[in-house]
C-alpha cells in the first residue's frame, strides 16, 4: 500500500499557515473587493484631468497607492488560499476573480502614468512646490518618466492592461496541470515500500542512497512530462508569444531588454553572468569528476546528481531542531533580526509540510501592514533546513522593507529578490562548518555548498541561457515544439555538465517542471543573487556590525533607489562581473577543500 498525502484538512493547524491575520472570513474578504473596486472608480473620475491641479495629482497618486496596497492583500489572500489546497475549487475561483480583477483594475486606470507622463517639467515642479505632500511621490514620478518612451497612449495603456488576465493563461493553465492534475507513478523505496512519486519527494528520492530507487524516480517522473511533451510545449510556447506581444508593443527590442528594464537593471547584467559562467566550465567539469569518483560509478547519470557524494553521513533535521539550527547560525545578524524570525516560526507564519494539492516547492510572499507568509513542503533534510534559512531572507527582507518604507517603494524589484535569502543559506552553511570536527561531517556540508553552487549558480545560468534562446528562437520566426524545446536543452545541459556525465534521454524534458519559466527572465537573478550574498556574508561575518549595518540598509530600501545601486550600498556592484568571477572562486576553493580532504 502506498503512503498516500494527508488530505488538506487532516493537517495540524500548528504547522499551517494563519490567514486571519489577514482577512478573518471570506465574506471579509469579498467585503474589501468591493470596497477597492469603489476606490478605483473614484480613481477613474479622474481621467483627463490627473494633472489639471496639483490637488488633482495628488489625490490621484494617494487613491493610486491605497487601492493598491489593498489590492495586494486581498490577492495574498486568495493566492495563499490556492496554493494550500490547488484542487480546491471554492480558492480556484477565488485566485481567477484576483487576475480577472486586476485586469479590470489595470485597465480602468492605464490613463494615470500617460497622463502623468504628458506633464511639462516646469508645471510638475509648480506642483511640488504648490504642495509639499507631493514630495512622497517624487521617485515613483521619476521612475514613470524613466520609461516614457516605452509608455504608450492612455487608449493603448488600456488595451493592453485589458489583455493582462489573457497573457497570464499559458502560466495558469500550466500550474493547474503541474500541480493538481499530473499523477506521478508509483515505485518501492528502499524498503520495498510502494511510494507515489510527487513534486515534494522527488528531490528526496533521488537522494536515496540507493541508485534503483533514483532511475526508477527520476524515469518514472520523467515519463509524465514527456507523455504531454506536446501540451506542455504549447503552453510555454504562448508564454513567450506574449512576453513577445508586450516587449513589442512597448518598442523593446527583445523580450530580455524588456524584462530586465521592467527592474530598472542593464542587460549587461545578464549577459555579464552567462559569459562568466560559461568561461568558467572548468570548475564545474572537476565538481562532476568528483561526484563520479565519490559515487564509484562507471558512468554517472543525472539521477545522481542530489544524492549526497559522501554516504551515510546524511541524517534526518526534524523541523523542530531547523527551526533551532537555523536561529543560531543568524545570530550575526544581531539580536533584533533573530527575535523576528523567531516571531514567524511562533506565530504561524509557515505552512510547513506537503498535502493533497499543495502548491509544490517553497516561497515567501511579502504582505504589507501585515506580515510575511511562507510556503514549504518540508521533508526531514539538510537541504530543507537550508530551504527554511532561504525563505525566512525573503521574509526578513519583505519585512525590514515593509516595515521602513511607505507602501509605494516598499516592494523590494524582483532583481534583488534572491539576495536575502542566500545570505540566510551563507550564514548558515558557515555557522555548520565552524560547529562540526568530524571530518565526514565536514564533508558532508562541504558537499552541500557544492551542491549550492551547482545548483544556483551553474543550474540557474542554464536555465537563464536556455530562456534566453528560446524567445530568441520565437522572435526570429520560429515555434517552440516539445522537439526543438528538448534538442536545445539536451544540448545545453551536455555543455554545462560536461563530458563525464551522461546526460540521460529523460532530462531533455526536464523544461518542462520548471514553473520559472513562465515568470519571464526570472531564474538568473538567483545566479546573481547567489554572488552577492556570498560576497555580503563573507563581509558580515569578517567584518561585523559595520557591514550588518550596511546590509539592513540594503534591506529597508525596498524600492527606494534602483536595485543595482542598492547592492553598491550593501558593498556588490553587479555591474561588473567582478562579484560571479569572485563566487566562481570560492566554488574553486571549496573543490579543493574537498579533493584534499577526501585523499587524506
Amino acid at each position: 500500500m502506498a503512503k498516500e498525502l494527508l488530505k488538506r484538512s487532516e493537517v495540524k493547524e500548528e504547522y499551517t499557515w494563519n490567514l486571519k491575520d489577514m482577512f478573518v472570513s471570506d465574506e471579509a474578504w469579498k467585503k474589501e473587493l468591493e470596497n477597492i473596486m469603489a476606490i478605483v472608480d473614484d480613481l477613474a473620475q479622474f481621467e483627463g484631468k490627473v494633472t489639471a491641479s496639483a490637488a488633482n495629482l495628488l489625490k490621484v497618486l494617494e487613491l493610486n497607492a491605497k487601492a493598491g496596497e489593498k489590492f495586494e492583500l486581498a490577492a495574498s489572500y486568495a493566492e495563499r488560499l490556492y496554493d494550500e489546497d490547488q484542487k480546491n475549487t471554492v480558492h480556484q475561483a477565488m485566485d481567477q476573480k484576483i487576475y480577472a480583477m486586476d485586469a479590470e483594475i489595470n485597465s480602468k486606470t492605464a490613463f494615470i502614468v500617460p497622463e502623468i507622463l504628458a506633464m511639462g517639467e516646469e508645471t510638475l515642479e509648480q506642483y511640488f512646490k504648490e504642495l509639499p505632500e507631493l514630495e512622497l511621490y517624487r521617485k515613483q514620478i521619476d521612475e514613470i518618466e524613466r520609461q516614457k518612451e516605452h509608455t504608450l497612449s492612455a487608449e493603448m495603456e488600456k488595451l493592453i492592461a485589458m489583455t493582462g488576465e489573457m497573457q497570464a493563461l499559458p502560466g495558469q493553465v500550466y500550474s493547474i496541470m503541474n500541480n493538481a492534475d499530473f499523477v506521478f507513478p508509483e515505485i518501492k523505496d528502499e524498503n520495498g515500500d510502494n511510494v507515489r512519486i510527487s513534486h515534494g519527494n522527488f528531490v528526496p528520492l533521488l537522494e536515496s542512497a540507493d541508485r534503483r530507487v533514483r532511475k526508477d524516480t527520476f524515469t518514472g517522473f520523467y515519463q509524465v512530462y514527456q507523455q504531454y511533451a506536446n501540451t506542455l510545449a504549447a503552453f510555454y510556447n504562448g508564454q513567450v508569444k506574449q512576453q513577445i506581444f508586450t516587449a513589442s508593443a512597448r518598442k523593446y527590442p527583445s523580450t530580455l531588454e524588456a524584462a530586465v528594464d521592467a527592474n530598472n537593471v542593464p542587460s549587461s547584467v545578464y549577459h555579464n553572468l552567462v559569459d562568466t559562467v560559461n568561461k568558467n566550465m572548468d570548475k564545474m567539469y572537476r565538481y562532476v569528476r568528483l561526484r563520479k569518483k565519490c559515487l564509484g560509478v562507471d558512468e554517472l547519470h543525472m539521477y545522481d546528481i542530489y544524492t549526497p557524494m559522501i554516504a551515510d553521513a546524511a541524517r534526518k533535521i526534524s523541523f523542530e531542531e531547523a527551526k533551532e539550527t537555523v536561529l543560531k547560525a543568524l545570530a550575526p545578524l544581531g539580536e533584533d533580526y533573530v527575535a523576528k524570525v523567531k516571531e514567524g516560526f511562533e506565530n504561524r507564519w509557515i505552512d510547513v509540510y506537503e498535502n493533497e494539492g499543495k502548491r509544490s516547492g517553497a516561497y515567501s510572499a511579502g504582505v504589507f501592514g501585515v506580515h510575511p507568509y511562507v510556503l514549504l513542503n518540508h521533508n526531514d533534510t539538510l537541504d530543507n533546513m537550508f530551504t527554511l534559512a532561504h525563505e525566512m531572507g525573503h521574509a526578513m527582507h519583505s519585512y525590514y522593507s515593509n516595515s521602513t518604507q511607505p507602501y509605494i517603494y516598499s516592494q523590494y524589484k524582483i532583481f534583488v529578490a534572491e539576495v536575502a535569502s542566500t545570505c540566510n543559506e551563507v550564514l548558515l552553511m558557515e555557522y555548520l562548518l565552524k560547529n562540526t570536527t568530524d571530518k565526514k561531517e565536514r564533508a558532508y556540508l562541504l558537499n552541500h555548498y557544492l551542491d549550492s553552487f551547482k545548483g544556483t549558480v551553474y543550474r540557474q545560468t542554464m536555465f537563464a541561457e536556455f530562456e534566453m534562446r528560446t524567445n530568441r528562437m520565437v522572435e526570429q520566426g520560429e515555434s517552440l515544439t516539445s522537439e526543438n524545446l528538448c534538442a536545445l536543452y539536451h544540448e545545453l545541459n551536455s555543455t554545462y555538465y560536461g563530458p563525464d556525465m551522461v546526460s540521460d534521454d529523460e532530462i531533455a524534458y526536464e523544461w518542462a517542471r520548471i514553473p520559472h519559466f513562465y515568470y519571464n527572465f526570472y531564474v538568473y537573478q538567483y545566479a546573481t543573487g547567489f554572488s552577492s550574498a556570498v560576497a555580503l556574508a563573507h563581509g558580515i561575518l569578517k567584518e561585523g556590525a559595520p557591514a550588518v549595518e550596511r546590509y539592513k540598509k540594503f534591506l529597508s530600501g525596498g524600492c527606494s533607489e534602483s536595485p543595482v545601486d542598492l547592492l553598491k550600498i550593501a558593498g556588490v556592484n553587479l555591474e561588473t562581473p567582478a562579484p560571479i568571477q569572485e563566487a566562481l572562486d570560492v566554488f574553486g576553493n571549496i573543490l579543493e577543500e574537498m579533493e584534499k580532504l577526501l585523499e587524506k
